[in-house]
């Protein structure tokens, strides 16, 4: 059987991660161009009629800490925003998570087991003006399947032999085995202007040109992204405001302020102590979501290369506790890799319940005396109010933590150098997909387990590749989750890395100031779709 990921990609997405956070730094002071930069094709200027009217003001959580280049980009707020500037041939509703045509004019059509084609759109356009056509296309996933490029989105599309152009409208796909999830996953490819792109990448990844119904005007880190309707934008989902502005507020306190003093029109990443004063002034929800909140394990060093170590430090957690005093209720502890109310749940052979009696029997078992280690933190608002009840929960089982709490980027510069213990994270890769397929590959499959917390060599890893590569070319629906079912009832046990919750997102909008609004199971908002009222 075929390597089912380029190979090289895991080696390079470290350095490649560096890169594009050198690039998001570059966005100073201000860097703007209402159409990004200028296209080297020939492309008529926008020229069709906007239908947008007003300006949407929303309160982001999450600074600039990556590039828009949606090749690669991994930040939140870049990510959310891409949403807006970019289409896939098929893209995902923000709401629902579910496929629909996008570029395309409707689901890639199936050929034979193995090969698919898309139509596109008459008289789509990029932001400068030139049309979009199946060589960007083409172009577009090529770069994500060419290792040198460690794009992030090449883990979830192996099964891509070939794409080529049939004629300007039409591209056809090639694929290396049948892979049924096929006609949803393509929606990892945003698809990207080639001239411009070619001429200038770095530019592009602080400038971005798409063909969404918003286009690119101006970021300025740490403040604000600025968008503007593309007015020849002829998709199903025009843009309803004749401009967006995202202010990027990471203070929680000041998050709230601008909401209740109509700076801002939403706001996402409510604190939970919040929400019920919010609510007398905002519309808010709060939605059950994949985002999880990870223990991660340096299972290169010794002590934690033992399993029941890291079984141990699950049981000891009082998860109830910490969900009900930290977060108000506003999650679900994990029983699974994914929540309950996810469509390919399955309930874990190995259930983390608080069990001290266990926990102190498996450090026995273990051989671990006085364990004693250091556990790295993001500085996100909600994870620093989990933070000392997990160090609590450990105490009460012999355990001694200390905790470091710093901002993300500085946590994974130690994680990916190798200089770390233990990791309490959030992660959410749902943004990229809903399957299951897709969200264990993101931390079970090629960089994670390889470059981040040590489990390359082990036997547990190479079965869970060989499982998830056996569901992937399985035939049918029932196939497919029984290999999930066993590929999470294997990262369970093991615990390398391993969800502590799945928690619930609250968001807060002005029912008055916005029409169309709907809080998202992701980070980040999504104003597709959604008007001034």
């Amino acid at each position: 059987m075929p390597e089912l990921r380029p190979t090289g990609v895991e080696r390079r997405t470290f350095l490649r991660y560096a890169g594009v956070v050198g690039a998001a730094a570059a966005i100073t002071a201000s860097v703007s161009a209402c159409g990004g930069p200028s296209s080297t094709g020939d492309g008529a200027s926008d020229s069709g009629t906007g239908t947008g009217t007003g300006t949407i003001e929303a309160g982001l959580s999450y600074a600039l800490s990556t590039g828009f280049d949606p090749m690669t980009t991994s930040g939140a707020t870049p990510y959310a925003a891409n949403m807006h500037i970019f289409e896939g041939l098929v893209d995902l509703d923000p709401v629902t998570l579910e496929a629909r045509p996008a570029l395309a004019t409707g689901m890639p059509q199936k050929i034979n087991a193995t090969t698919y084609r898309a139509t596109l759109r008459d008289g789509a356009t990029f932001h400068d003006g030139s049309a979009v056509t199946a060589d960007d296309v083409v172009f577009s996933f090529e770069r994500i399947l060419d290792p040198d490029n460690a794009s992030l989105m090449a883990q979830f599309v192996p099964f891509i032999d070939t794409v080529e152009a049939v004629d300007t409208k039409t591209v056809e796909f090639k694929l290396k085995y049948a892979f049924a999830l096929f006609p949803s996953r393509i929606s990892v490819a945003r698809i990207v202007p080639k001239k411009i792109v070619e001429a200038d990448a770095k530019g592009f990844d602080a400038k971005p040109v798409g063909s969404g119904p918003y286009k690119f005007v101006e970021a300025i880190r740490e403040d604000k992204i600025v968008f503007a309707q593309h007015a020849a934008y002829n998709g199903s989902h025009p843009a309803k405001a004749e401009k967006m502005i995202w202010r990027l507020i990471s203070d929680s306190s000041a998050r709230v302020s601008a909401m209740q003093s109509g700076r801002v029109q939403a706001i996402e990443d409510v604190p939970y102590i919040d929400v019920a004063g919010l609510s007398a002034t905002a519309k808010t929800e709060s939605v059950q979501s994949f985002g999880l909140l990870f223990l991660m394990f340096n299972t290169a060093d010794k002590r934690f290369a033992d399993k029941r170590v890291r079984q141990a430090l699950h049981y000891a957690l009082d998860t109830e506790k910490i969900i009900k005093t930290a977060l108000i209720g506003n999650a679900t502890a994990a029983t699974g890799y994914v929540p309950t109310t996810h469509p390919d749940y399955h309930p874990a052979a190995t259930v983390y319940t608080h069990d001290l009696a266990k926990a102190k029997k498996l450090l026995a078992e273990a051989g671990v005396g006085k364990l004693k280690f250091t556990v790295l933190l993001t500085d996100t608002g909600w994870v620093k109010d989990v933070a000392p009840l997990i160090k609590e929960s450990w105490a009460a089982a012999g355990v001694e933590a200390t905790l470091s709490i710093a901002q993300s980027a500085a946590q994974y510069a130690k994680i990916d150098s190798g200089d770390f213990e233990v990791l309490v994270a959030p992660g959410d890769p749902s943004v990229f997909g809903n399957d299951a397929d897709l969200l264990l590959r993101w931390f079970y499959y090629g960089f994670w387990p390889e470059n981040r917390y040590g489990w390359s060599k082990t036997a547990a890893y190479k079965q869970v590749k060989q499982l998830l590569d056996k569901a992937a070319q399985a035939a049918d629906d029932a196939a497919r989750k029984q290999l999930w079912g066993q590929v999470t009832d294997l990262v369970a046990e093991e615990a390398a890395l391993y969800p502590i919750f799945h928690r619930k997102l609250p968001t807060a909008w002005s029912e008055k100031g916005l029409s169309g609004f709907a809080p998202l199971p992701t980070t980040g908002l999504s104003f597709l779709d959604v008007g001034r009222a």
